[in-house]
């Protein structure tokens, strides 16, 4: 059952990822590869940015999150592109009568360098979302060489979401 206020505003969703390295994959993030830095773990492609997006988008629009509509451990998720995924959750998004305005994501890691890609990935983002690429950002951060990511032991990803309702054809 969808739950959705005839009068509803805009919504926003935030979305969290975050994953161990792992030597032994590619590292994909918003669907740009980066040769020569280890993958992430996981059981699709890693792509914790993508996650983190699709997060946003389905907390946004009260669909649930990746897990109830990708889970873990199904065959037909291993190694799955996630930028796939992600088309998915804008057309489930746009069925349940949201349109996306924007998304704003932040990396949070020691390496490899976000800024050099940002452009390249807010690209690939909004062409599986349908919006202008204007309307995605990408920035990454360093954690100070603090904690866990400091360490470089992996990476996390946060990542916002506007949402505004789909006029209705009857007004």
């Amino acid at each position: 059952m969808r739950f959705r206020s005839r009068n509803a505003g805009p919504r926003v969703g935030t979305g969290y990822d975050s994953h161990r390295f792992d030597p032994a994959r590619p590292l994909i993030l918003g669907g740009v590869h980066f040769p020569g830095t280890p993958g992430l773990s996981g059981f699709s492609d890693g792509d914790a940015v993508a996650h983190a997006v699709i997060d946003a988008l389905l907390g946004a629009a009260a669909l649930g999150d990746i897990g109830a509509h990708f889970p873990p451990g199904e065959e037909e998720w291993r190694g799955a592109d996630s930028l796939i995924l992600l088309e998915r959750v804008a057309a489930m998004v746009a069925d349940a009568g949201w349109r996306v305005e924007n998304v704003d994501v932040t990396v949070i890691c020691e390496r490899p360098r976000i800024g050099p890609r940002a452009t390249e990935m807010r690209a690939r983002l909004a062409g599986r979302i349908g919006i202008d690429p204007a309307s995605v950002s990408v920035k990454g951060k360093s954690n100070e060489g603090m904690g866990w990511i400091g360490r470089g032991e992996g990476m996390a990803v946060h990542a916002v979401a506007l949402l505004a309702p789909v006029p209705s054809a009857s007004g």
